[in-house]
């Protein structure tokens, strides 16, 4: 794999948070973050039970806590720190295809990508075969996985038939599938996405609920509401939170799958046969259980992948703006994490008043995707600049390939 190297960036990082109460690093300029998601940040530090906050620099406002934030909390949880899209993160694979091998035209390829692969709101008509895919047989757990259904919040148990159909799909916003290459050559299959309606309606009933304890009802923003170690909720919350990080998980498994699949008849049909060798999958909306300075932690990462010594993750940027392969070098200064992606430097409806689809044309030269204002709000100028975020974080992340996008799916 090629190794890129990235200039250290002009600015020394972490700095601290001026204003915060708990322990808050910044891989990032509080002079380049918008004010009012600094004062998020601020808001989250007051929190009694926050015991430090990280903060990465792909960081924005988020609906109840920031974006590209770390939270490490003893003895609680707050599921706005997490966010509705639990589990939310990426895949990637590399084949034995190289760049001349694909053809002049890809538009082909990514309407058969998108016939295979549910987008937007869109599902399967029936649950996706996962024998046929070759993701089942002993091990797989997928029998045990699907009736823990019956374990969850007891308001979203009737959604069991949707959640199997909605099973590898890839869902809207700033979920994608892209075929990529990297310096060398090499094309990479990549994709971002999460767990999808099921995820978002528990998400969301574990909010109302602690919102409604008795503990909450001070707190300097009732939507970093949090849930207390041994109490029932908690166990509720957190037994709920696992089976659909599990089930991101599995969600991209099935799509990468349904790709791969496609890739395969694709240059079959062609006369080159397919190889795969590196996978990579990391989370970047989960929790994690996790121990520094001899303090048991809860840490939750919104917008922010585990970078765990030697641990692989994948941060994209957007439309068109391609990605990083990354390892880990387990800074603990950083409770052992990285940015997620680019992050967004204006919001959806800015970028839609502010762009048009003839913008989105120019900003994704080179690149077979939808070019509509169905997704301008995806224009690569509504993201922060990617080398900057990878540049202010070497010494969370080593960059072990770049990529390059030339095709993309969005929802």
């Amino acid at each position: 794999m090629t190794t890129t190297t990235i200039p250290p960036d002009a600015t020394a990082f972490p700095t601290r948070l001026p204003g915060a109460v708990a322990d808050t690093l910044m891989w990032a300029d509080p002079a380049d973050v918008e004010d009012a998601a600094l004062a998020q940040l601020r808001t989250i530090s007051r929190l009694p039970w926050v015991h430090g906050l990280r903060v990465m620099p792909d960081v924005h406002l988020g609906k109840g806590a920031t974006v590209g934030s770390v939270v490490a909390m003893r003895d609680a949880v707050s599921p706005a720190a997490v966010g509705v899209d639990i589990g939310c993160g990426m895949t990637a694979v590399r084949t034995d295809l190289t760049t001349e091998d694909l053809p002049e035209d890809l538009r082909g390829l990514r309407h058969e990508i998108e016939r295979a692969v549910p987008v937007g709101f869109h599902a399967h008509d029936v649950a996706p075969d996962v024998d046929r895919l070759g993701l089942g047989g002993a091990g797989a757990g997928w029998d045990t996985f699907w009736a823990g259904f019956g374990d969850l919040h007891e308001k979203v148990r009737d959604r069991e038939s949707k959640a199997m159909k909605q099973m590898g799909s890839l869902g809207g916003g700033n979920h994608f599938i892209e075929v990529t290459s990297d310096d060398g050559g090499r094309v990479w299959l990549m994709l971002h996405s999460g767990s999808r309606n099921i995820g978002k309606e528990l998400a969301e009933r574990h909010i109302a609920a602690a919102k409604g304890l008795d503990h909450n009802l001070d707190l300097p923003d009732r939507d970093l509401a949090v849930f207390l170690a041994g109490t029932a909720p908690m166990q509720a919350y957190l037994r709920d939170l696992y089976w659909v990080q599990d089930y991101a998980a599995r969600n991209r498994a099935v799509m990468m799958a349904l790709v791969r699949e496609v890739v395969t008849t694709y240059f079959g049909a062609r006369g080159r046969d397919v190889a795969y060798d590196r996978a990579i999958s990391c989370h970047h909306n989960y929790v994690a259980q996790e121990r520094y300075d001899d303090v048991d932690l809860v840490v939750t990462r919104k917008g922010a992948i585990r970078a765990g010594t030697g641990d692989y993750g994948l941060i994209p940027g957007s439309m068109g703006t391609g990605s990083y392969v990354v390892r880990g070098l387990g800074n603990e200064q950083s409770y052992c994490s990285a940015s997620h992606g680019a992050g967004r430097r204006m919001s959806r409806t800015r970028a839609r008043k502010t762009f048009t689809a003839d913008d989105l044309v120019a900003q994704t030269a080179g690149v077979e995707c939808r070019k509509d204002l169905g997704v301008v709000d995806e224009i690569p100028a509504a993201y922060k600049d990617l080398e900057s975020v990878i540049a202010a974080q070497t010494d969370l992340v080593s960059v072990e390939a770049r990529l390059t996008t030339l095709l993309c799916v969005k929802g």
